[in-house]
């Protein structure tokens, strides 16, 4: 019996040795195709499903006359040029407002105010004492509309096809602005800070839920339709406005963020790689819609791996239809911040969740990492680990929930992963490498014109 003892304590320090020599090893990066230059990667082979079916490769083809240097949103957009396909590298430096005018001036939500709106004359317009609850109609909710109309053209910027983003240095930051990669193929974005994509003129629903709700509008990046995209070591966070320093109207958070990430509408085959997401509400959504059958089945495929979900409330991800893959990501929840669940499980998912890393604080449970929101549904779920232990999960959520037990087979194996690391190491190499800044990416190339057509 000592013998055993022993045998598995030495067991146990040689697996530690090997984490720690594990997590001492930096991550391996994309191979530039020129010169070392960041701008240049493209997603290495085998590196999720954005590396299926020939591969992503952005914007690596430009020549030197499609490589920009932006600093404000007019050159943003102007080197975008309209969204069209031809081969782009376009570096952000600095912040770059979203919600500005052509000169680069920033604007308030009083400036995109129309037709008489002003949020206390819409809170008097439909007060659930005096308006009942029935939805909003009639002037003031015709002027919100207006309003967020004006808005919309502000803040949704348009991505074409073989694009690369990234960011220049260590504070690359698009600030109110959401990001649209809709109808396009082979799309790079990294080291990048995704944040506070606000709306400016939420509206009110009192049929949503049994108290009603305040819906807004914006996602930081909306990937719509559109095929080979690769998220890199970006930051996504609601940062100098979170939802819960919002005030309460009607009784509910008046939420002014959508989600994080919107992955939808026949989307396909995306790897989302060494990415923060942090202090949101509603994160990333795979498939809106349970009617999506024929934009969505047979499509959503994604990839999540090395990423930081901390402090968010749910949706991480919530996944419809698709085979998604999630490994190696850390999920961390202090005891401050709001938190329903991890992983939704919806219509027709097919999600495989493996090494994982979950640190959570004492108020939360192993069952509180899953939600299903179909019956019938399965997920594949292995070897992830809980506050350093190794737990079962689905095992967990099906105890705790026997009107509602999950099948443990997602139907599918996933092989396009790159190095897999012990769920133990997880929490330090994550933590140390994820998001935007960790990338060595120079400026020096032309910028944008603000008046043309996206050459300098």
């Amino acid at each position: 019996m000592q013998r055993k003892v022993c045998q598995a304590r030495i067991a146990v320090l040689a697996g530690c040795a090997s984490l720690a020599l594990a997590a001492l090893a930096v991550p391996a990066q994309a191979t530039p195709r020129h010169g070392g230059d960041p701008a240049r990667a493209v997603l290495p082979e085998g590196d999720g499903w954005a590396s299926a079916e020939g591969g992503t490769t952005g914007g690596a083809a430009a020549d030197a006359d499609h490589v920009f240097t932006v600093t404000d949103r007019a050159e943003l957009v102007a080197a975008l040029n309209g969204g069209d396909d031809t081969p782009k590298i376009i570096k952000i430096k600095g912040t770059i407002h979203g919600n500005a005018d052509d000169q680069g001036n920033p604007l308030t939500c009083e400036d995109y105010q129309r037709d008489g709106y002003t949020l206390e004359k819409y809170l008097q317009a439909y007060d659930p004492a005096t308006w009942g609850d029935a939805e909003p109609s009639g002037p003031m909710e015709e002027a919100r509309r207006a309003s967020a109309a004006e808005q919309a053209e502000r803040v949704r910027i348009e991505v074409g096809s073989n694009t690369t983003l990234i960011g220049v240095g260590d504070d690359a930051t698009l600030l109110g602005a959401s990001l649209q990669i809709r109808g396009a193929e082979n799309v790079i974005v990294r080291n990048i800070t995704f944040e506070d994509t606000y709306d400016c003129f939420p509206q009110w629903d009192p049929t949503d839920g049994t108290d009603g709700a305040w819906n807004s509008e914006y996602d930081n990046v909306v990937v719509y339709g559109s095929r080979h995209v690769w998220l890199d070591h970006n930051t996504f966070t609601d940062g100098r406005r979170p939802d819960s320093a919002q005030p309460r109207y009607f009784g509910q958070l008046f939420q002014q963020h959508d989600g994080l990430l919107d992955i939808v509408r026949g989307a396909d085959l995306v790897t989302a790689s060494w990415n923060v997401f942090a202090e949101h509400d509603k994160t990333i959504l795979i498939g809106n819609s349970d009617s999506a059958t024929a934009d969505d089945r047979g499509k959503l495929r994604t990839t999540f791996h090395h990423n930081l979900f901390e402090d968010v409330n749910e949706r991480a991800p919530r996944v419809r239809f698709g085979k998604v893959d999630a490994y190696n990501n850390h999920f961390k929840q202090h005891a401050d911040a709001k938190y329903g669940y991890t992983w939704g499980i919806g219509k027709e998912a097919a999600l495989v969740a493996e090494h994982n890393a979950f640190t959570l604080h004492k108020g939360l449970t192993p069952a509180d990492t899953i939600r299903q929101w179909t019956p019938g549904t399965s997920m594949t779920e292995r070897n992830n680990w809980v506050n350093g232990r190794s737990v079962d999960l689905l095992a967990a959520h099906n105890a705790a929930n026997p009107d509602r037990l999950l099948g443990d087979d997602a139907g599918w194996k996933p092989t396009l992963r790159t190095r897999v690391h012990h769920p133990l190491a997880v929490p330090y190499l994550v933590d140390r490498h994820a998001g935007a800044g960790e990338l060595n990416v120079k400026a020096g190339n032309k910028a944008g014109n603000k008046g043309g057509k996206g050459r300098g």
